[in-house]
């Protein structure tokens, strides 16, 4: 009788992509069969705004409970969605390689963000994203929207006749949701990281086990299996930047921005708090060196690193500037 993992995942198109990717590697490695198991979780079903609905765990805390009664093996989530603090029986046990944290502009007539005229309709549902469009471009109208990637690229489609209370003239998407979909031909502009800095975790996933684990012999092909596909660059620049929304007491849908990366020997990590109305926002940056190599040097250098970014942006003000308490 062979073995199977299961792993679980949301339903969504998107979410499905990205798992199976993973999966299909972790299978190979544990020479394993892979049962896919589809969990609904509250953001689903849910069509009111993030921020209405706290945001913070929303797509999570279906998965881990799943994963706690034992109905799947391993659970696979979008890291820009998962919770900083940790969860009663659960660790994370694995970050595979990033994929192109930026995001894109997909709009109707190929427009980029400065070219969009005075008054069109763009439309995201992260809070994050309405902050830094209201600072950069305070004349769009800004529509808070939800939805998977199909829908809301269905808003910027030429079906819709010009008075549809749904047409949009541009939305706003991470690109590498776009590019597990392969959709990327619908984007317009991809904006530059350097200035328009995304949600600490974005285009990264997150691996989470039972911390005793799923039983021999499974447990350690299982365990075998993750470490082939964690990448450790993505797992300290992604603590890092979770760690920036852990010290600020934030959830995922705070108007935060974090990048981190690896360069020189060098860990870098800027972070930015924004106003909700946009007109005002707090940058800090700092490095790190690594004492040494290995996961865990780099590990010790993030947490290094994301605690004087913290440190400097709460003296700033950035508690005033943004309601940064996110609901558990």
């Amino acid at each position: 009788m062979s073995t199977v993992i299961r792993v679980g995942t949301r339903g969504s198109a998107l979410a499905m992509a990205q798992t199976k990717a993973i999966a299909a590697r972790i299978g190979s490695a544990a020479k394993a069969e892979i049962e896919i198991v589809s969990v609904t979780t509250h953001g689903d079903t849910s069509r009111e705004s993030l921020a209405t609905i706290g945001g913070t765990g929303v797509f999570a805390s279906a998965l881990r409970e799943s994963l706690l009664a034992g109905e799947c093996d391993i659970i696979v989530h979008s890291l820009k969605d998962l919770p900083t603090a940790g969860y009663p029986g659960l660790r994370l046990a694995a970050t595979p390689k990033r994929a192109d944290a930026r995001d894109t502009l997909c709009s109707r007539d190929g427009h980029t963000l400065d070219t969009l005229p005075e008054g069109a309709r763009i439309g995201t549902g992260s809070p994050r994203r309405i902050a830094q469009l209201r600072k950069r471009r305070p004349d769009l109208e800004i529509l808070d929207i939800r939805g998977n990637i199909d829908s809301r690229l269905a808003r910027v489609s030429d079906e819709l006749d010009a008075d549809d209370p749904q047409r949009l003239d541009a939305i706003l998407l991470a690109a590498a949701g776009l590019g597990r979909l392969g959709k990327l031909d619908h984007v317009s502009e991809y904006l530059d990281l350097s200035g328009w800095p995304t949600a600490p975790g974005q285009g990264a996933l997150a691996i989470e086990v039972r911390e005793d684990g799923v039983g021999e012999p499974l447990d350690r092909a299982v365990r075998a299996a993750l470490e082939t596909v964690n990448h450790g660059t993505t797992a300290a620049t992604t603590l890092a930047e979770r760690l920036v929304l852990a010290g600020l007491e934030a959830g995922c849908s705070a108007p935060v921005a974090a990048m981190a990366e690896v360069d020189s020997e060098l860990l870098f990590l800027t972070a930015t708090v924004y106003s909700l109305d946009g007109e005002r926002s707090l940058t800090s940056s700092h490095a790190a060196t690594p004492e040494g190599h290995g996961a865990e040097h780099l590990a010790d250098a993030a947490r290094d690193v994301a605690s004087r970014v913290v440190e400097e942006l709460l003296g700033n003000g950035a508690a005033d500037l943004a309601v940064l308490k996110g609901k558990p």
